[in-house]
């Protein structure tokens, strides 16, 4: 490093801005990953993976699962080689050192956490007016599903803002209670199966696609959307700064985390095709309560399932606004991003500033995809989420294998290359059009890349008129 450039990171440096505080031990780091991967998506996409691949529902979400752990161990030979917060971002900008390539990547996991919170936000709303009239849904055009969705997320990050330890904490009695619905689906639905009465359990292993889709295209695109379940990687490796020894928990903490969410899919998969049929299940927005309607018709659970679901989405935003204010705070503190996106509160010790600029970009979103009550916002954001996730997927898988020429100090978890390169190739193939459920997620997702180019030239400029930062940039590459 040049002299201007240790002279530019030791200004930089005045004042010593604190560190992130590090409260997630092994039990609290798994509850986080679990309540992530079992938020939203397996209370909204069982039905809508069944409508395109038919009694089979299984069979994307275990395919989604199994390309997942191939990444799984590229992230976790990078989130143990390097325990920082910025995740994918980070491990790009030390694998090519390309500043527009980092950017790109950090804005695309940005997008994936804020298009989800945003998703869960609006799906809160309308589960929170559901419960209160007593089981009705709300009409898409009441602006009570606006007002709360953004109250919603203002009190998400008055969370966010008070710590980690609150945000936690908060996840912790979100993820039991949403877990232990699951559960309860669970068990009724195989209780009733057991005692033969599943009239429809000859369709778990039957295909129904749509008349102009083969048996592969139909899969890959379910396969596509089950994706928006597994936006916790990304989530889980930009808390690596504030987990207590991450080089040691996370290889058993994630692994499990993947095996325990993948049982209670596929368990939920099969029990509501075996129960209910599919063409039923793909046209509800609520598939779990028909499951139990059908298997315990006395058991209250149209009137509790909201209740349930609120929990659900409300951990999920939470995960993932925790996620993207950690990215924007772990890629500006090492210079990739402007140096006031770092501000950490003295008190609170939490990213402030970042937690305040995702909040802004959510609430935005919201305003936008609300405009239209016609359309169908849990699908178009759900897809574009699963799409952006696979794309960074696919350059994480190529990132580990660049690193490897890169040797650090202390020991860390290895992939196997055959993984890495599966991994990158399986990602690939599912961010293809054929793989895509409605080409429209395209579109948004290109608006979304459009916009981060446009930040991404402000930011450059912003590098231009502060040379310290620059040079801090040159460093970290």
């Amino acid at each position: 490093m040049t002299a201007d450039a240790e002279a530019g990171s030791a200004g930089s440096e005045k004042p010593r801005q604190p560190e992130l505080k590090r409260v997630l031990g092994w039990k609290l780091l798994l509850l986080f990953i679990i309540g992530d991967i079992l938020g939203t998506g397996v209370y909204a996409l069982t039905g809508q993976v069944a409508g395109e691949v038919g009694g089979a529902a299984w069979l994307p979400f275990l395919i989604a699962f199994a390309v997942a752990t191939l990444t799984a161990f590229s992230y976790l030979e990078l989130v143990t080689k390097y325990p920082q917060a910025a995740g994918a971002a980070l491990y790009v900008h030390k694998a090519f050192g390309v500043h527009f390539l980092t950017f790109i990547v950090l804005f695309t996991v940005m997008c994936s956490g804020i298009t989800s919170a945003t998703t869960a936000s609006r799906a809160f709303s309308a589960n929170m007016l559901t419960a209160f009239s007593g089981g009705d849904e709300p009409d898409s055009t009441n602006p009570a599903l606006l007002f709360f969705a953004i109250g919603f997320l203002l009190l998400v990050m008055f969370i966010n803002f008070r710590g980690v330890a609150e945000g936690v904490g908060t996840n912790v009695v979100l993820t039991l209670v949403e877990l232990s619905g699951l559960l309860l689906v669970i068990f009724i639905g195989y209780w009733f199966i057991i005692g033969g009465n599943a009239e429809h359990w000859d369709a778990v292993i039957a295909f129904e696609t749509a008349a102009d889709k083969n048996a592969f295209i139909a899969v890959s695109a379910a396969t596509a959307l089950a994706f928006f379940a597994l936006v916790g990687f990304e989530d889980s490796v930009n808390m690596a700064e504030e987990c207590k020894e991450p080089t040691r928990i996370f290889p058993k903490v994630m692994l499990t985390g993947l095996g325990i969410t993948a049982v209670v899919y596929v368990l939920i998969a099969i029990a509501a095709v075996a129960i209910v049929p599919v063409g039923d299940l793909a046209e509800s927005d609520t598939p779990l309560v028909q499951v139990v309607e059908a298997a315990a018709p006395d058991f209250p659970m149209t009137e509790l399932l909201p209740w349930i679901s609120m929990f659900a989405v409300a951990n999920t935003a939470l995960i993932n606004m925790m996620m993207a204010s950690r990215l924007l705070y772990g890629m500006a503190k090492q210079g990739v991003l402007p140096r006031f996106l770092s501000y950490v509160h003295p008190g609170r010790r939490t990213p402030f500033a970042a937690i305040i600029f995702t909040t802004v970009i959510a609430l935005c979103l919201l305003v936008y995809v609300s405009a239209d009550p016609d359309s169908n916002v849990v699908g178009l954001l759900g897809g574009t989420t699963a799409l952006l996730l696979l794309a960074v997927f696919t350059v994480v898988n190529i990132a580990v294998l660049v690193l490897r020429r890169d040797k650090v100090e202390h020991k860390h978890f290895q992939t196997n290359v055959v993984f890495a390169v599966l991994g990158a190739v399986t990602s690939g193939a599912l961010t293809l059009p054929f793989a895509r459920a409605d080409n429209e997620q395209y579109v948004i997702a290109g608006w979304l890349l459009l916009l981060g180019v446009i930040l991404w030239a402000l930011t450059y400029w912003w590098h231009r008129r502060h040379p310290a930062g620059e040079a801090h940039l040159e460093d970290v590459g």
